[in-house]
């Protein structure tokens, strides 16, 4: 599956345009992870644990993403995008969306 952020895939053509497709994932915190993340903002610096879980929930929604476009019928996918938006106080939803399409 191709997947780009572009409207366009240099050397293809577009034959079909299949529509929206997307993949969110959910996920919460963990308290452990908090008061870890606690203190390294004391003294600075990347709180690991939350860069995995942001990468991990990214590339399962991503993932989600493509089989919803498989689903549709579409071999690529053109202007894809992420959103992260709080659904509540310690859980967010990262979303990935783009257009589906049919490349030759």
């Amino acid at each position: 599956m191709i997947i780009t952020t572009s409207d366009h895939v240099e050397g293809k053509t577009v034959v079909k345009t299949v529509g929206l497709v997307k993949g969110n994932t959910i996920r919460a915190r963990h308290v452990g992870r908090d008061i870890k993340a606690g203190l390294k903002s004391l003294v600075g610096g990347e709180i690991t644990d939350y860069t995995k879980m942001m990468s991990d929930a990214r590339e399962q929604a991503i993932q989600r993403m493509v089989e919803d476009a498989k689903e549709k019928g579409a071999n690529a996918i053109v202007s894809m995008r992420l959103a992260t938006s709080m659904i509540m106080q310690n859980a967010a939803e990262v979303l990935a969306y783009g257009t589906g399409v049919v490349l030759e």
